[in-house]
């Protein structure tokens, strides 16, 4: 178990979260008070090999499910016993995804794909287009907003995917392998723009089963069979 208190004002707080299953007859702990603390404006990677439990810590993060025992606030609300409905008003608020499969809908422009958390947050028309073309300038694809997914490398629509996770101003943005479905220059340039988005003052927090990938975090938590085992200070780019 890691308690690993921040002097920065903490988004995440995470103490002794646990989370059990039960399938059939079988019992499984995927989780096993878990206790952590990330603040504001870090870059954190938690780091795992399938089926240590990263999934499971990752859904609880994301406030797409709750733990069994324990507390988990985020920005300092406490979340752990929250319904579906408060628990689907906290993500729209308060997190931004990125997921290894980038989730574009390929009929529609990157522009259109970026505002459409702010459609479903019912912001008015012109402002949802001027908050998604910034949110794509911030990523580096300004030339890029009338483009739709299959114009673009895959690089390129993970940037439109990282764009829409910030639009909506997030106070924790959540990478889900962002690299795992990219070539290695792709890759470089996704990392990169992690790195810029962290100088920027964003809170990142990064899963991963990869090793290289992580340590371009400015910190890294292991899990396994449950249970942060130990933290890395990363010497990465991302370093602080």
């Amino acid at each position: 178990m890691v308690e690993q208190p921040s002097r920065r004002r903490p988004i995440i707080d995470l103490l002794e979260v646990s989370k059990s299953y039960q399938n059939g007859s079988l019992h499984v702990d995927a989780l096993r008070g878990v206790s952590a603390q990330i603040g504001q404006g870090e870059y954190v990677a938690i780091m795992g090999p399938s089926g240590s439990g990263k999934s499971t810590l990752m859904h609880i993060l994301g406030c797409l499910d709750v733990p069994t025992s324990g507390t988990y606030r985020l920005a300092g609300i406490d979340v752990s016993g929250m319904s579906e409905s408060e628990l689907a008003e906290v993500r729209n608020r308060r997190i931004g995804f990125v997921f290894q499969q980038f989730n574009l809908l390929p009929s529609m422009s990157a522009c259109r794909n970026v505002e459409l958390p702010l459609l479903y947050g019912g912001v008015g028309k012109r402002i949802r287009r001027e908050r998604a073309i910034k949110a794509l300038e911030e990523v580096g694809l300004g030339d890029r907003i009338e483009h739709r997914p299959s114009q673009l490398s895959g690089g390129q629509q993970q940037r439109v995917a990282i764009a829409r996770a910030l639009v909506g101003e997030p106070s924790l943005v959540l990478a889900d392998e962002p690299t795992g479905n990219l070539d290695s220059k792709s890759a470089e340039e996704v990392l990169s723009l992690m790195e810029r988005l962290h100088g920027s003052g964003r809170t990142i927090v990064l899963i991963t089963h990869d090793q290289e990938v992580a340590s371009r975090a400015s910190r890294m938590l292991r899990i396994r069979d449950g249970q942060l085992l130990h933290e890395t200070v990363s010497a990465g780019t991302g370093a602080v």
